[in-house]
């Protein structure tokens, strides 16, 4: 892995907290990331979303592979198991899913998720029924940064 640091800014959170349009209670569209400090190196980026206060530890909510290597992700990832915003990637089974599903936590409890960003030197040869654990696996080796923004909702 790659000694630079990888910052991620994620424009759907206000001071720690989701807006509401990216979560499960609003129009449930993944945020915009900007990152400062990404690898020339790197080729593709991939990107998780769990629920650290979930019963089953760091459940995924998200995970997205194959975004062409830039210093913004766009927001509104198109549902669907390949996506074209951003261009080219694949969305895996996340949340029984193929597309963002934001914190949705039981009403009346406080969770916090975690975005974490990974910029790979190449692109995974995955099937779209991969999930976090899988693409993961198939990273290994070929992660130059990972960064990772937290966040809360209730």
């Amino acid at each position: 892995m790659g000694n630079k640091e990888l910052t991620v800014i994620c424009t759907g959170l206000r001071d720690g907290v989701f807006e509401a349009k990216h979560t499960g209670r609003g129009a449930d569209i993944s945020p915009e990331f900007l990152l400062k400090g990404l690898s020339p190196a790197a080729k593709t980026l991939a990107v998780t979303l769990e629920d650290l206060s979930h019963p089953i530890r760091n459940f995924t909510h998200w995970v997205i592979w194959n975004i062409p290597a830039s210093q913004r992700i766009e927001a509104a990832a198109v549902p669907g198991k390949r996506t074209f915003a951003p261009s080219g990637a694949t969305q895996g089974v996340a949340y029984g899913l193929h597309r963002y599903a934001g914190p949705k936590p039981p009403r009346g409890k406080r969770h916090q998720y975690r975005f974490t960003v990974y910029a790979l030197d190449c692109r995974l040869n995955l099937g779209a029924w991969a999930g976090k654990r899988t693409m993961l696996k198939s990273a290994s080796g070929h992660i130059l940064q990972r960064g990772s923004v937290t966040g809360f909702f209730e």
